[in-house]
């Protein structure tokens, strides 16, 4: 098997620079970035011309839940159809979650998802949700971090009655965290508030989807993020929060980052393109397939999120890539709370950010680059095995069309789901090309993916510097590129 490919005639774009340059992949890295590499080449190696077209960082997709048990079913990817789905659309890497239920030992539900993981088609990490508390949970943790290479665990204040923290758990395991050099992640959401709206919306007779965003409105997400914030900031242990979907949550983050607290936010691709207007669809099948958490929000959210992305306050962009098809979304008729929560878009999330984002003006390539993937190997100690075209990276690229177009569907998807939220949706600029490992696994609408292809990522403990403000400094320098 031919184990070179010789990218030639691209723009590189990393997150700090663009220029001309070929890119030589040989055994699975980046063995050159220079001009005219033919000549360096080895005999039969593959070639690409990516005249007119970006040469990128593979992207990395820090949320997703593949062959997820939630809700009474089971997301209808697994790690095989959901990561082939992400290396078509230029994602070449996934952190998804170990999420154990109350009162399940950690390395017992970690074992479990290394096992449904082994079908991956690419490099996938884990970040392990932490449930409950009691001192094996603390050992565990330890484990996870010193054996298994996790560096990051996720923390539910969502879903009463099931896997939410209480605040007892959140202090100790963010304390631990603290200790192991390991990045507490939080779900942000009052789930004591949550769960009385839901009465009191079912109380009023509204029962079908468009009373799910009335359950949740934004100030629920926005005191859970400062709660998450404040305990962070006492503890003195950094902070990400997941899939920010709302203004109060964005400028929480923005007064606690402008105090000097090292703070970080992710965005979803749907959060910055649907609104809440999809809720009251009068087909319950096409209003519960949005049914997500937090829920889609009216435009001038949207807007306060792309001007955090733009200010550099929101750091990442993710998609929660969480399906659940019409026939296990109908469990929620008649009663929105029992709908799955969860939606696609691994396999939309770059083009979609780059129509959104790069041709509005909103972002350069570099910044796109930054908030696609280069922000998430940085703050989750990838870097720069990932995020980074540079000799040495792993050979996980996209050569990327700016002027090639794509019309979204369920119909040409490669998820398992049948529904897509961004149906209809025509996007300018898409991969030609996938590269994971340094082999082509997508090439002009042909998907090449070998389930099991993918490699565990182990992620290291962050130093001593945890503690002070060198993970801020890190994300926020300029970009160190082999010159």
């Amino acid at each position: 098997m031919n184990k070179s490919v010789l990218i030639r005639g691209g723009t590189v774009v990393n997150a700090d620079r663009e220029f001309r340059a070929d890119v030589l992949c040989v055994d699975g890295v980046i063995a050159a970035v220079g001009e005219s590499l033919t000549a360096q080449a080895p005999a039969g190696c593959s070639v690409v011309d990516a005249g007119g077209q970006y040469v990128l960082p593979g992207g990395i997709d820090p949320h997703t839940h593949m062959n997820f048990p939630f809700m009474g079913t089971t997301t209808v990817d697994d790690f095989y159809s959901g990561t082939s789905a992400a290396l078509a659309g230029g994602t070449t890497s996934i952190i998804d979650f170990v999420i154990p239920n109350p009162k399940q030992p950690l390395m017992e539900a970690y074992r479990i998802w290394r096992s449904w993981a082994e079908h991956a088609a690419s490099d996938y990490g884990f970040h392990v949700a932490i449930t409950w508390w009691d001192e094996s949970v603390h050992r565990d943790m330890g484990t996870l971090v010193r054996e298994e290479g996790v560096n990051s665990f996720k923390h539910f204040m969502a879903y009463k009655n099931a896997i939410m923290c209480d605040d007892e758990t959140l202090v100790n395991s963010f304390r631990r965290s603290l200790e192991l050099g390991a990045m507490p992640t939080v779900h942000a959401e009052n789930g004591e508030l949550v769960f009385l709206l839901q009465q009191e919306v079912a109380r009023m007779g509204i029962t079908g989807p468009e009373g799910h965003p009335l359950s949740r409105p934004p100030m629920v997400e926005g005191e859970a993020a400062n709660r998450a914030i404040a305990i962070a900031e006492v503890l003195g242990v950094p902070i990400y929060v997941v899939h920010v979907s709302c203004q109060e949550s964005a400028d929480a983050i923005a007064r606690a980052r402008a105090r000097g607290q090292r703070v970080y936010g992710e965005v979803l691709a749907g959060h910055l393109v649907i609104d809440d207007s999809v809720y009251r669809d009068p087909d319950f099948t096409r209003a519960a397939a949005h049914v997500m958490s937090p829920p889609f929000r009216s435009k001038p959210h949207q807007e306060a999120l792309w001007r955090g992305l733009q200010s550099g306050q929101l750091h990442t962009t993710a998609t929660d890539h969480c399906t659940f098809c019409a026939a296990q979304k109908a469990a929620g008729q008649g009663n929105f709370a029992k709908i799955p929560n969860g939606c696609g878009g691994v396999e939309e999330r770059m083009a979609v950010i780059w129509d959104a984002g790069v041709n509005s003006g909103r972002l350069t390539p570099s910044e796109f680059v930054a908030i696609t993937s280069a922000n998430t190997a940085k703050l989750f100690n990838l870097y720069p095995q990932k995020g980074l075209v540079a000799p040495g990276a792993d050979a996980d690229l996209v050569v990327w069309d700016p002027s090639g177009h794509k019309t979204l569907s369920a119909k040409t998807h490669h998820s398992k789901n049948d529904f897509n939220i961004f149906e209809g949706r025509t996007v300018q600029g898409i991969p030609t090309h996938t590269l994971s490992q340094g082999k082509l696994v997508w090439v002009d609408g042909d998907l090449r993916t070998v389930p099991g292809a993918g490699r565990y990522l182990k992620r290291p403990a962050f130093g001593p510097q945890f503690t002070a403000n060198a993970l801020r400094a890190q994300v926020e320098a300029p970009t160190a590129v082999e010159r």
